[in-house]
């Protein structure tokens, strides 16, 4: 008897419970409820992965199909405004991210805007951690999102732009367009949002702001004094000039994209991640930036679809306390149960819902852990079992926000290596302790702290071990200790440059390892102290190397082809005569990494 075949549903990558469940022609409390019975708590609002929709229409008797070329922007939060009854939706502030190159004064220019000091409060004048302000020009409100200023946030970076409405890109005049400022805008164009190119350190003698458009125009951004459509603006951070103009600017460009900036503030809030960390009075905190709905004291949520807890604290950018965060409104909220991920989607459960699903009490623990293990041992075994041994760099990392801990991870990850790999034996947030240090001692990992602190005890337990723990404030210089560590570990390269070619005539002499013998060069050249192949028929029998070289019995340091000459070998294998000797270089290079 053949199986009766699932009915197949095409889905993109990312779906929202409501839409799989319409898709499903199922109600949502069945999707709800099968997603508890898989151990994953989640709300009609919530986003989750083609795998989990999955593991839940397959135990509902439908297959998933992978829908190609959907545009993932368009299956994440934004889909949920889209699909608001038009009647609904009223126009919110816009969300700005600001991008650029490390040191080209992003957040000397929001210092600017917002008139405090970030930058003398951040190592290396590059701020560590993803932040959110706002402010109000013209009785309008705007919020800023200050992203991270080296390529090792490219992740965090990425998921600050989805949440954005519009891009700041920032160019310093005097330096140009910088690796940064590439990588700035493909992430920009890859989130598909508007952008301005603010031009700032234009009061310095060497600025050249024409360059700066031509370098721009060279990576086909053009601004509109080159007959392009990007907004382009002349600003001084250090001086506060044009920060007016580049406000009244982002007004302008909110204005003709006020379609797509818009939110229902009258339904249950979702949001994005943008920051998070452990307090050690308070517990996890995170920072969210409200997208659609309205967020209120007392509401339950879920972050990310699966941790969650109840909103006991909020309080604004200026550490004030609110009652509610309405859309563009970032937030800190203090009540979650366990630590978020920079860009997990928050949204609040719907208590209705909820209390009719706990009235069905299904609630089975999780088991779709136990078929993604499955498929993943089967994959293995699939693509021919073993794997190849490599070297690992065992590491225990502590870092002081979640945010920071993730760019890291996701830098470490970049470095690619078929001979070694980096092994994150543990992580954790908080200062350095004991514990820590006793961890990495006995994994024989390194032990590495970023913008934490060591505390006595663990000073103590590494002293007498002769341990060393090392701490970093600025995230790069901790990856390149760590590429350091790596090329250690890697084995030099050898590098073989053939000097030359000699069909050995008469052997005179063989008291090995001392060979003497005389041949013609037939191609490059011989010199004193290379290292020599022994080829017989075709195939290498032996090796050695050349102590003496003469012609016309005169020593000489070097002989060209086309000569004939007499040499002194030192070697294991005798020569025979029609053997070719072949003479070689040998250059130890020691390899060097880079990030992907």
């Amino acid at each position: 008897m053949t199986e009766p075949k699932l009915k197949k549903i095409e889905i993109p990558s990312r779906i929202v419970v409501r839409e799989l469940a319409e898709k499903l022609g199922r109600p949502v409390t069945d999707i709800i409820s099968q997603l508890m019975h898989s151990g994953v708590m989640s709300s009609l609002n919530e986003l989750i992965d083609f795998d989990t929709a999955a593991i839940v229409a397959g135990d509902l008797g439908f297959e998933l199909v992978l829908k190609e070329g959907e545009d993932d922007e368009k299956t994440s939060v934004e889909s949920l405004v889209s699909t608001e009854a038009k009647e609904n939706l009223k126009p919110r502030p816009p969300v700005v991210v600001v991008m650029g190159h490390v040191d080209h004064g992003k957040t000397k220019l929001l210092d600017a805007i917002r008139q405090t000091n970030v930058v003398d409060q951040e190592a290396g004048g590059i701020t560590q951690h993803i932040s959110s302000y706002q402010v109000t020009e013209r009785d309008r409100i705007i919020t800023f999102i200050d992203t991270p200023g080296h390529e090792a946030f490219t992740a965090m970076r990425s998921r600050g732009a989805r949440v954005a409405d519009l891009a700041i890109l920032v160019v310093a005049a005097d330096d140009g367009v910088k690796p940064q400022t590439v990588e700035a805008i493909k992430i920009i164009e890859e989130a598909r949002i508007p952008m301005i190119v603010a031009i700032n350190k234009v009061d310095l003698p060497s600025a050249n702001p024409d360059r700066i458009k031509q370098q721009l125009a060279e990576k086909n951004v053009l601004v509109e004094d080159w007959s392009g459509k990007v907004p382009v603006i002349n600003v001084s951070a250090k001086n506060k000039t044009g920060i007016t103009e580049l406000l009244d600017l982002i007004l302008l460009v909110t204005d003709m994209h006020q379609g797509e900036i818009m939110a229902n503030p009258n339904r249950e809030a979702i949001g994005t991640v943008i920051e998070s960390h452990i307090d050690k009075g308070i517990g996890p905190v995170a920072v969210v930036v409200i997208q659609t709905g309205t967020l209120r004291i007392g509401d339950l949520i879920t972050v990310g679809g699966t941790g969650g807890g109840k909103v006991r604290v909020m309080h604004d950018f200026l550490g004030r306390n609110v009652l509610e965060a309405i859309p563009s409104q970032p937030v800190e909220i203090c009540g979650l149960k366990t630590a978020s991920k920079v860009g997990d989607i928050l949204t609040v459960i719907d208590k209705k819902e909820l209390a009719k699903i706990r009235k069905q009490k299904i609630y089975k623990p999780s088991t779709p852990t136990v078929h993604l293990i499955k498929k993943e041992v089967e994959e293995q075994k699939a693509a021919g079992g073993e794997k190849k041994e490599i070297k690992k760099f065992n590491l225990v990392l502590k870092a002081d926000t979640l945010g920071s801990l993730e760019a890291i991870i996701n830098s470490l990850q970049k470095i690619k290596c078929e001979e070694i790999s980096v092994n994150v034996v543990a992580k954790g947030l908080g200062n350095i302790t004991e514990a820590d240090v006793l961890r990495a001692t006995t994994s024989q990992a390194e032990l590495y702290g970023f913008h934490v602190a060591v505390t006595p005890s663990a000073e103590e337990v590494a002293k007498g071990q002769k341990f060393t723990i090392q701490t970093f404030t600025i995230i790069y210089d901790l990856i390149n200790a760590v590429l350091a560590e790596l090329e250690k570990l890697l084995e030099p390269e050898i590098i073989h440059t053939t000097l030359g070619e000699l069909k050995v005539l008469a052997v005179f002499r063989v008291k090995l390892p001392t060979i003497i013998s005389g041949g013609r060069i037939t191609s490059g050249k011989f010199t004193t102290g290379a290292r020599v192949k022994i080829i017989r028929q075709g195939q290498e029998v032996g090796s050695g190397k050349i102590e003496q070289l003469q012609i016309n019995k005169q020593g000489v340091a070097e002989a060209p082809a086309g000569r004939e000459i007499g040499m002194k070998i030192n070697s294991r294998q005798p020569i025979e005569v029609g053997d070719t000797i072949q003479a070689f270089s040998e250059e130890v290079k020691q390899k060097k990494l880079i990030l992907e």
